[in-house]
C-alpha cells in the first residue's frame, strides 16, 4: 500500500508548482507580484454572451443534464465558424463534438485511441497535455522538434523508420503554446502527406487560431485536401472570447476520431452546463468585433512588453501569434535553468513567468511570458526587470 500508483509514477513533479508556491508566499507577505505566468485572459467575455447566459439561466428547464457531445445549435454554430473562417465544410452530426475545453478533448481522445505501449510523436517543447494525455493513457512519447520547418519533417520520417512500435499519432499546435510558432498551409500539406503515407493520426491543437498579429490569419489543417482522412482539430472558446473558465471547446474533423471521442465522453460526462452551451452558441453566431478588438489588445500588449524587455537588455523575439512571448534566458542567468531563473525573477523583480522546463526538457533554456496584464502593469514589470538586469550586470566581476 506504500507504492505509488502506476500512472502517477509516470507523471513527473509539476514543474510550475515551485514557482507557484513562491508566488503564493510572496503575495501572502504583501508583495505586489505582476503575474505573467499563466495564460489566463483578464478581459470579460462579450456582453451579449454574458446576457445570453443570464437569460438562459432563468429558464427552469435548462438545469438538468445536458448533451455530452454538445447541443445541436452549438455544433451547427461551430460548423458555420469553420466555413466562414477556413472555407471548410463540416457535418455537425458526424464531424464535430463539443468538449469541456480543448484540454479535456485532447486527453479523452488520447485515452480513446491509445493502447499501452503505443508510440506518439509530440513536439518538444509543447503544452503539457500534448504529451501527458498520451502518457496517462499508457503510451510512450517520442519528441520531435517544435518548429514547423524541414527539421521537424525530417524528424518525423526518421521517427517512423526507427520507432518500435511504429508511431500511431502526431500532435501539432500552431500558433504554438509556448513557442508562439505559426505554421503555413504549405507546412500543413507536408504534414498531411506524411500522415496519409504512414497511416498516422494527426491531432491539431488550434486553440490560438484568432490571436495573430500579421495580415495572414493562421490556417486550419482541415483546409488541406485529404486532411479529414487522418486529422482532427481542437479549438477553444477560452482565448478567442475570454471564456477560459466556461470550459467550452471543440474537436472537428475525421468522423472515426470524432466517434471515438463521442463514445468515450458518453461514459465520462454529460457535457457542459446547457446555459453555457447556449451562450457559447451566441458567441459564435453573434457579432465578431470583440474578436478583432481582443486581437488588437494583445498586439498592443505584445509591443509594450517586447519594447520594455529590449530596453532592459533582454533580447526576446517578437511573437507573431498566441498570447505569449517565448523568451530565451539571458546568457548571464543560463546556468540557473528555467526554474531557477523564474524563481530569481520572482524574488528580485516581483515578476512571475512560466519556466520553460514545464513544457519539456528542450524548453529549459526559456521562460514563457503571458500577455495577461494591462499595459500599465506590463510597463511596471519591464521596469522592474530592467532594474534586476542592471543590478546583476553591475555585480559581475
Amino acid at each position: 500500500m506504500t507504492e505509488e500508483f502506476h500512472k502517477i509514477r509516470r507523471l513527473p513533479p509539476y514543474v510550475f508548482a515551485e514557482v507557484n508556491k513562491a508566488k503564493a508566499a510572496a503575495r501572502a507577505a504583501g508583495e505586489d507580484i505582476v503575474d505573467l505566468g499563466m495564460g489566463n485572459p483578464d478581459s470579460p467575455p462579450p456582453q451579449h454572451v454574458i446576457d445570453k447566459l443570464a437569460e438562459t439561466l432563468r429558464n427552469p428547464r435548462v438545469h438538468g443534464y445536458s448533451v455530452s457531445r454538445g447541443i445541436p445549435g452549438l455544433r451547427k454554430a461551430q460548423a458555420a465558424y469553420y466555413e466562414r473562417r477556413f472555407g471548410v465544410k463540416l457535418d455537425p452530426e458526424t464531424e464535430i463534438i463539443a468538449t469541456l475545453g480543448s484540454k479535456e478533448g485532447l486527453a479523452n481522445l488520447a485515452s480513446a485511441i491509445t493502447s499501452p505501449g503505443d508510440t506518439i510523436l509530440v513536439p518538444n517543447p509543447s503544452y503539457p497535455i500534448h504529451q501527458f494525455g498520451f502518457i496517462i493513457a499508457g503510451a510512450s512519447v517520442r519528441s520531435v522538434p517544435a518548429a514547423p520547418d524541414d527539421t521537424m519533417l525530417e524528424a518525423l520520417y526518421r521517427a517512423v523508420r526507427h520507432s518500435v512500435p511504429k508511431p500511431t499519432a502526431l500532435i501539432i499546435n500552431f500558433p504554438s503554446n509556448p513557442t508562439a510558432y505559426l505554421a503555413s498551409k504549405e507546412f500543413y500539406k507536408e504534414i498531411v502527406k506524411f500522415a496519409r503515407k504512414e497511416n498516422i493520426w494527426v491531432l491539431s491543437d488550434l486553440a490560438y487560431s484568432e490571436i495573430y498579429f500579421g495580415n495572414e490569419p493562421p490556417p486550419s489543417i482541415l483546409s488541406i485536401e485529404g486532411a479529414k482522412d487522418i486529422a482532427v482539430e481542437f479549438t477553444s472558446m477560452s482565448k478567442t472570447y475570454s471564456m477560459a473558465g466556461w470550459r467550452i471547446g471543440f474537436a472537428a474533423g475525421n468522423p472515426r476520431l470524432i466517434q471515438a471521442l463521442t463514445r468515450i465522453k458518453s461514459y465520462l460526462d454529460y457535457g457542459a452546463f446547457t446555459p453555457v452551451q447556449v451562450a457559447a452558441t451566441a458567441a459564435l453566431n453573434g457579432p465578431q468585433d470583440y474578436v478583432e478588438n481582443m486581437r488588437l489588445l494583445y498586439k498592443d500588449r505584445r509591443d509594450v512588453l517586447i519594447r520594455g524587455l529590449h530596453a532592459a537588455g533582454w533580447d526576446v523575439p517578437t511573437p507573431e501569434g498566441s498570447m505569449f512571448a517565448w523568451a530565451p534566458i539571458p546568457p548571464q542567468f543560463a546556468h540557473l535553468g528555467s526554474v531557477g531563473f523564474s524563481k530569481l525573477l520572482l524574488k528580485e523583480a516581483k515578476v512571475a513567468v512560466a519556466p520553460g522546463l514545464g513544457f519539456g526538457e528542450h524548453g529549459d533554456g526559456f521562460v514563457r511570458i503571458g500577455l495577461v496584464e494591462n499595459n500599465q502593469r506590463l510597463r511596471q514589470a519591464t521596469r522592474s526587470i530592467k532594474t534586476f538586469m542592471n543590478q546583476h550586470n553591475a555585480s559581475k566581476p
